[in-house]
């Protein structure tokens, strides 16, 4: 027994030395320490002790017309299988690239650095993209442990030729078109400075991720361009957002299924759908949602403010521990909004997504709707626990009608503190 004791432990060093992924990276992830460290880089500033990877060198053409994808797939693989500290390096240029997936994992002992200051532009056709969107995506990064992806350069989707064919707003269970970033499996990461212009789909999706920061992105797209969320995220935990501007034409940040101890502050949202919680219920055996904040953040001539939203469908999940507060409404249509209709709303079945502990506070601003507060949930699975704190919206629409300037609530508990305008459901 001995004898096979030692075996394994031996075993068990033999493969320490093999991956290093796996064995050499020792500690927790400390963010602050990986931000100094994309900072550096930005600057030129990293020491001796980093190797770097220009795709020019694995022969990347920078004239915006030739496609370098499998060039950058090379310099990434290089990077990454280097037994060292390591950094990807996609320098000032015009680049073209289709479809690519940046497979990990890497054997690099500290987080891979991927110096992003060129334009790279993704192909416009959609025949470049035969996988379907949820097989597809633009620029996926897969089963990465540390990542720094940081830079002032632009990735642009080249959405406009493909947004003709996004047929979401007729069809629930529609084949949504590419996203220009997927991270998947990507833990103890942090997204700094890039620029994102009209994605075919979602700016930037964030799915089954840990410990994931993404600050002082600018996410750009058309207000009509259809489903190109800014930042989406599921089935991750600890996603922080910070200090970004993002103007598109769906939810500036969308947090759906399985999404924990979600932040997002300092944000600059306008045009899009504004912040969501959702939408819930859309799939079976959906994951809860909890922990989300939204904070010290400003929404102008969005369609909607802070939005929590349901489909009308049998399967139950729960959204609890929600905070939205300190926020400034400009024009806004739908400042505060909870909606367990979504998508059906002649349906006659109704929601089974739990809503409770929902606080909004210190929200203030202007709306071009009547009704600035809006809490539609389930007959079956009323809202329970939400809390209104010094609310102060003003109308600033049309003055077409008499209809008060009102907040209207069905099946919803409500408690008030502080300022109400508009005042508090009758």
């Amino acid at each position: 027994m001995a004898f096979v004791s030692k075996a394994r432990i031996s075993l068990i060093l033999l493969l320490c030395l093999v991956n290093r992924n796996g064995c050499e990276r020792t500690g927790p992830f400390n963010p602050a320490e990986a931000l100094v460290k994309a900072k550096n880089a930005a600057a030129g500033k990293l020491g001796p002790d980093v190797k770097t990877f220009n795709v020019l060198d694995y022969g990347a053409k920078a004239n915006g017309k030739t496609d370098s994808s499998i060039n950058f797939i090379r310099t990434f693989k290089a990077a990454c299988n280097f037994r060292g500290n390591a950094m990807m390096v996609i320098p000032k240029g015009d680049f073209l690239i289709g479809p690519i997936i940046f497979q990990g994992p890497c054997f690099n002992p500290s987080s891979l650095i991927i110096q992003a200051n060129g334009i790279v532009k993704a192909q416009a056709d959609l025949s470049y993209f035969t996988g379907g969107a949820d097989d597809t995506d633009w620029i996926t990064f897969q089963s990465i442990n540390g990542l720094i992806l940081s830079g002032t350069g632009t990735f642009h989707g080249q959405g406009a030729k493909a947004w003709k064919y996004n047929d979401c707003a007729q069809k629930s269970h529609c084949v949504r078109l590419a996203a220009n970033f997927k991270f998947n499996k990507v833990n103890d990461a942090i997204i700094n400075g890039i620029n994102s212009i009209d994605p075919k789909g979602f700016h930037i999706m964030v799915t089954v991720c840990r410990n994931f920061r993404l600050l002082n992105l600018k996410l750009q797209a058309p207000g009509d361009s259809p489903n190109t969320d800014g930042i989406h995220i599921s089935k991750s935990n600890v996603v922080k957002i910070a200090h970004c501007v993002i103007g598109t034409g769906d939810d500036c940040v969308s947090m759906i299924h399985g999404s924990i101890d979600i932040s997002v502050n300092k944000v600059i949202c306008g045009p899009g759908h504004g912040f969501s919680v959702g939408s819930l219920g859309h799939y079976d055996d959906e994951a809860d949602v909890n922990k989300i904040v939204v904070t010290n953040s400003s929404l102008t001539d969005t369609t909607n403010g802070v939005r929590i939203k349901t489909y009308k469908t049998d399967s139950p999940s729960k959204a609890s521990s929600i905070l939205f507060t300190d926020l400034i409404m400009n024009r806004v249509k739908n400042p505060i909004i909870i909606d367990q209709e979504y998508g059906n709303r002649r349906s006659t079945q109704t929601s089974k997504v739990s809503i409770c502990d929902v606080r909004f506070v210190n929200i203030k601003g202007t709306s071009i709707s009547k009704v600035a507060v809006q809490f539609l949930c389930s007959k079956s699975n009323p809202c329970e626990g939400i809390q209104m704190n010094n609310i102060d919206l003003q109308y600033v629409g049309p003055q077409r009608d008499q209809q008060p300037f009102e907040s209207n609530c069905t099946n919803a508990k409500v408690s008030y503190v502080g300022l109400q305008n508009p005042p508090p459901c009758r």
